[in-house]
């Protein structure tokens, strides 16, 4: 977020109505990288219908009310501990089957 931005809400008093991935990822305290693994899970969804590399906004108001729910903050910690581990597991077949490491971060 710009320090423009920052100074704004400040000023405002209140977040924005929609968030980058960025700052849907810091409302909820985990990682930018974490983010597409929880809209795949269907955990969070993206405002409209945006293009599969478009940039995607995320209403402010729904990630408030979900982080509320200590069911939900489960089930978002868990999808992430399984993304990881999946992807980590799968990099370390591809490194021992004899792939480059490039292949592996695919």
């Amino acid at each position: 977020m710009h320090d423009d931005q920052h100074k704004f809400m400040i000023l405002h008093g209140q977040l924005p109505p929609r968030l980058r991935a960025e700052q849907a990822a810091w409302l909820l305290n985990c990682q930018v990288h974490d983010i597409p693994a929880l809209v795949a899970a269907k955990l969070i969804k993206p405002l409209g219908h945006p293009p599969q590399n478009g940039t995607k906004f995320f209403a402010t108001a729904d990630l408030l009310e979900a982080s509320k729910d200590r069911h939900w903050l489960v089930r978002m910690s868990t999808t992430i501990y399984q993304h990881w581990q999946h992807k980590n597991t799968r990099q370390k077949e591809l490194v021992v089957n004899g792939q480059t490491s490039l292949a592996a971060i695919s």
